[in-house]
């Protein structure tokens, strides 16, 4: 692997033949060696290959390392191909288990015959038929996990399909022995050691399909066909042919086909889907639809804006299998684990019949302790049976495949059920850290608020603010409701705002368009951000800011009672200036989101500690705070956009882990240096890339959904760890001292992976 002095490239590959987690390790050591490789992670669950690279690398490359150290890297195929691809490959795998125990019945019968004699049968003929039965099953039925114990081999590495071989092979032998030595016939034993295998594997197959269900729901949302407008007439067509700029028909039931913006009509959209929210969305002209949300009412003609691979649903999926594809810090024990983990347990194997031949005494008197409740257990056999007994039950016992499936499954489930709630994590690393944070820093405009300011008060020079902040009535007024000089307030304040896209600025326009007030061009246009913008509008220089950016222009200070009054209240508020005098202030207000102060009190309930930062002077801010349940005492006011970064670093230094939480575009650096950055907005708006968990739903109350999703994905990967761990923990010494039998190590060991699958798939099943 090498530095990179480049932006990686990223190469997905779909993997074949791989059997456990020590399998990824091989394969993911292979891929670290090409020259121009700067990362990769491959997930024994996903069967997939995450890899960063130089540019310039070939894809041949990737793939001859993969097929290099003994894999296969299948080819890209469309979603339909893929899934008739992997029913087939389970269908085999059933195929094989079904068959395989077809023919291990018999042996079943003649291993109670051995214990219990029948007329007729002699021990020679029941070893002859033992033998004829296990051949086909061990070396017919059992080829593939042969070849993949030899692939191992010839690549200098070991894996759980070499511990089943071995340990089969060695069963099986031990049915030739039994005609030129006295020892016990155990080929029957490894007929249904490979026969469990073969259940096993096909159950686990099964179940890391159902784990990865969400995932394929997310892609089994997108609509099949689209109906749109081709030259007058609509024509249906498949979704994948949908361009850029058609105009698509959605009627009354229909989902959207692709991202767009309605042209025509007014409905009720279902966005649950996608983002999480329950409740309906009204959409209308102009208004933006995502692809996938299901039209309830009425008819919507929708311009096609994304398409492909760039749908917000497609991002989607992407950044969920790019999250369940990483790794989670604490799963850096289990890779180290599982690198020694199959030599270990050969060696172990060894040892175990190597000292049962030794000291046969030394080893009986520890078995004996419990071989009285143990029925397969015969103490009185020959030490080479013994041994035999033991080092096979070591084999098939030990079980790397749990460790290796108890991360990726709890990441697929988790990041899946997150996903239909409109929370992506980016990464497993994200949520590991999420269990760490104590502060959470909130964006005030677009995170607590909704992020759309309307005017409420114009206060022109030589009136004053009434008793609850709102402006005072002047006795002349037009028949608009506005005076001439309010009329002159927004005028000249919207004319200067034309040429900005602050919220305040389009919310005057907005306002001054709705009086049916005409606008000026601006010229000479200036904006500096966090303060204000200054214009010359008729040729008048006009300065509409805060109080700070008319001081630095040199114009004296009014209404500074206005301003307390209406700032006390949590509205914003901008100065009009002109030339060299305020003529008026204009006030605005920020709806609160619905959810907002549960879901803080909500925070605060988890022992985290809330922060508010905003431009907004002190007053106003503090003012929001309180709405909030936020201490005003933390509340950063006032602050510029490039200055937020500075505000998280000093909480960092005061040793606390920071979660930023605002829209990702004008807060990016901020949130890229907290500990974890969490962009929140609405739908196709958010910046899914730029931070380490998005909130699609863009409400607090996904923000809470995630830190709880966080919390029960990191616990059930903590105890599946346990768990796998345990379970090699007790299990091996047990098989050590041959008072475990090969039939049951081998379905313990199926057992143990199927139960991490399973305790994993209980995360779909969390109510939020």
């Amino acid at each position: 692997m090498t530095d990179s002095d480049f932006e990686p490239d990223r190469t997905d590959l779909s993997l074949s033949g791989m059997s456990c987690a020590t399998c990824a390790s091989t394969i993911e050591e292979s891929l670290a060696e090409v020259d121009g490789v700067t990362d990769v992670s491959v997930n024994f669950a996903t069967e997939r290959a995450d890899v960063r690279h130089d540019p310039d690398l070939a894809t041949e490359d990737l793939v001859d390392a993969v097929e290099g150290a003994g894999y296969g890297v299948r080819e890209d195929l469309l979603e339909g191909e893929q899934e008739l691809e992997e029913e087939a490959e389970l269908a085999e795998l059933k195929q094989l288990a079904v068959r395989s125990w077809i023919v291990t019945a018999p042996i079943v019968g003649l291993m109670l015959f051995m214990w219990t004699p029948l007329e007729g049968l002699t021990g020679f003929q029941i070893d002859v038929l033992m033998l004829v039965f296990a051949t086909p099953v061990v070396f017919y039925y059992g080829r593939r996990t042969h070849a993949s114990a030899i692939r191992g081999i010839k690549n200098g590495t070991f894996n759980m399909d070499s511990l089943i071989a071995i340990g089969t092979v060695v069963a099986w032998v031990t049915g030739v022995m039994v005609f030129a030595y006295p020892i016990e016939n155990y080929a029957g034993v490894g007929a249904m050691i490979m026969a469990s295998h073969k259940v096993g594997t096909y159950l686990e197959h099964r179940a890391k399909g159902r784990a990865s269900a969400a995932i394929e729901g997310l892609m089994s949302m997108q609509a099949e066909t689209a109906v749109v407008e081709r030259d007058g007439e609509e024509v249906e067509v498949p979704v994948d042919e949908v361009e850029v700029g058609d105009v698509m028909v959605v009627r009354p039931g229909e989902k959207v086909p692709v991202d767009g913006v309605v042209v025509e009509g007014r409905s009720n959209v279902d966005e649950s889907m996608v983002t999480g929210e329950s409740n309906p969305v009204t959409k209308e002209v102009d208004d933006e639809v995502i692809g996938a949300t299901v039209n309830q009412a009425g008819m919507l003609k929708v311009r096609a804006e994304k398409v492909g691979e760039d749908t917000f649903l497609s991002q989607v999926v992407e950044l969920v299998e790019e999250a369940q594809g990483t790794k989670v810090p604490i799963q850096a024990l289990t890779d180290r684990v599982t690198n020694y983990f199959v030599p270990t347990v050969i060696g172990l194997a060894v040892l175990s019949f190597v000292v049962w031949i030794a000291a046969p005494g030394a080893m009986a008197s520890v078995a004996s302790i419990a071989a009285p409740y143990l029925p397969w257990v015969d103490l009185g056999l020959d030490p080479l049976t013994l041994g035999i007994f033991a080092a096979v039950a070591v084999l098939v016992i030990s079980c790397p495949c749990a460790l290796g499936l108890a991360t990726p499954t709890a990441l697929m489930a988790g990041t899946g059920k997150a996903a239909e709630n409109g929370v992506l994590f980016r990464d497993g690393e994200a949520i590991q850290t999420m269990k760490d944070l104590d502060v959470v820093v909130l964006d005030k405009t677009g995170t607590i608020t909704e992020g759309n300011h309307s005017v409420t008060d114009v206060v022109p020079v030589g009136r004053g603010a009434s008793p609850d902040g709102g402006a005072l009535v002047e006795p002349q007024q037009d028949a608009d409701g506005l005076s001439d000089r309010e009329r002159r307030v927004i005028r000249l304040a919207a004319s200067a705002e034309r040429g900005s896209e602050h919220p305040i600025g389009q919310a005057i326009i907005d306002y001054a368009n709705e009086q049916g007030i005409d606008l000026s061009e601006p010229r000479e246009f200036e904006s500096i951000p966090g303060k204000g913008i200054s214009a010359t509008i008729d040729g008048e220089r006009v300065f509409v800011g805060n109080t700070t950016f008319l001081e630095e222009a040199g114009i004296p200070l009014a209404l500074e009672s206005e301003l307390d009054a209406l700032e006390g209240q949590g509205k914003t508020t901008v100065l009009v200036g002109v030339d060299d005098e305020v003529i008026g202030l204009v006030a605005t207000a920020d709806t609160i989101k619905d959810d907002s102060t549960q879901a803080i009190q909500d925070l605060h309930d988890r022992g985290l500690e809330t922060w508010m930062i905003t431009g907004d002077n002190e007053r106003t801010a503090r003012a929001i705070a309180e709405q909030v349940n936020i201490d005003p005492d933390r509340v950063m006011a006032g602050v510029l956009p490039e200055d937020k970064i500075e505000k998280v670093r000093e909480l960092q230094a005061e040793g606390h882990n920071v979660a930023m939480v605002g829209d990702g575009i004008n807060d990016a650096p901020a949130l890229k240096q907290a500990n974890i950055g969490i962009a929140i907005g609405t739908g196709t708006d958010i910046a899914i890339q730029s931070s380490d968990v998005s909130l699609v739903r863009g409400s607090l109350g996904a923000l809470v959904d995630a830190f709880t999703l966080s919390e029960r994905i990191f616990t059930k990967i903590k105890q599946n760890l346990f768990w796998a761990f345990i379970y090699n923990t007790v299990a091996i010494p047990i098989a050590f001292f041959g008072l475990l039998h090969p039939v049951i190590a081998v379905i313990a060991m199926f057992t143990s992976s199927l139960s991490v699958i399973t305790n994993s798939a209980r995360l779909g099943r969390i109510d939020l």
